[in-house]
């Protein structure tokens, strides 16, 4: 996901902030919405997991700023919805981690190559681009030198763009064996398999009540942001590359599984509790709560990186390649 200069959604962090917490549930449940929720709602939403009303309430107000949502009052009362833009910037984040663990297809063997070098004025955007990167499936083989088995030279080009940094060149090479440091060495795979034993160890049991039929409509709302939480920070730390650069029995794919199963199987009992919260403050409101299934979200999310491509291409159109970024 692209962040643009107006919408400013917050960090994903272990342990997730109310500010990130907040935007995930208004993705899962309210997303393609233009109606405005009361904020008392929104507060006792985030009171399910453990967050106090002052911290809720800041967290809108800074949400606010960010650009993220927009608030509207109706007599005394309070509410916020989702600002114009801030769907598609969800759905197109949620299409990148809920279509990642899928098989890859063939390999053209190629990687994508960024280098790039900041001025001291740049610095203070380091972390901007080291995560934009990351999304796109880089990691750093050497100090300003990062590198992806991914197609990804032109989206690369347009997050460099976007952020005005311009010393940077970007191509795609294939490996020249043997080397001294190999690409696949930009990455710890053993502790990337760590993470997904810890994640089938911690959710399986999980798994195993939902078949059973014994998760209720809290727990479910519970459960299924956690484990959307928990997936979400693979695509950051995988490289998701081709099977034949990895160690056999990789543990991506049982764990894109178990993550799919769960998180399809608890969203008609999230929805319902949420749906409770809501109609404690406006039962109209509470019948436009629905939930997307893995399936949807790609949907949603293929729709939403079309209709913000298309800008950036007219934005781009009749620029002439610059020598120092070739896709």
């Amino acid at each position: 996901m692209s962040p643009t200069p107006s919408l400013d959604l917050p960090r994903s962090q272990a342990g997730s902030s109310s500010q990130h917490l907040l935007t995930t549930l208004l993705g899962d449940y309210w997303v393609g919405r233009t109606e405005h929720l009361p904020s008392a709602a929104l507060v006792a939403l985030l009171g399910e997991f453990d967050i106090g009303p002052t911290a809720a309430r800041a967290a809108l107000n800074r949400l606010a700023r960010r650009g993220v949502v927009v608030p509207s009052k109706v007599g005394r009362n309070s509410y916020y919805g989702l600002a114009p833009g801030a769907s598609d910037m969800l759905m197109a984040g949620g299409y990148r981690f809920v279509s990642f663990g899928q098989e890859n297809g063939s390999w053209d063997g190629q990687w994508t190559v960024v280098m790039f070098t900041l001025s001291e004025r740049e610095r203070e955007l380091r972390y901007s681009i080291y995560s934009r990167l990351r999304w796109l499936g880089f990691a750093p083989l050497y100090d300003g030198t990062w590198v992806s088995a991914r197609p990804v030279a032109e989206q690369a080009h347009q997050e460099f763009d976007e952020l005005g940094l311009g010393e940077v060149t970007i191509f795609r090479a294939v490996e020249h064996t043997p080397s001294t440091r190999r690409p696949i060495d930009a990455w710890d795979l053993d502790e990337i398999a760590a993470r997904y034993t810890e994640f089938v160890t911690a959710y399986e049991p999980l798994r195993t009540q939902v078949r059973n039929g014994h998760v209720g409509a809290r727990q479910a709302l519970l459960s299924r942001t956690h484990i959307m939480d928990s997936w979400r920070s693979f695509p950051g730390i995988d490289p998701d590359l081709p099977s034949n650069l990895l160690p056999s029995r990789w543990p991506r794919r049982e764990s894109y599984e178990l993550f799919v199963e769960v998180y399809d199987a608890l969203g008609s009992l999230a929805a319902i509790r949420v749906q409770q919260i809501v109609g404690q403050y406006s039962p109209d409101l509470a019948e436009l709560i629905k939930y997307n299934t893995t399936d949807d979200l790609l949907e949603l999310g293929r729709q939403a990186l079309e209709r913000r491509r298309v800008p950036h291409q007219v934005k781009t159109a009749g620029k002439a390649p610059g020598l120092n970024a070739t896709a």
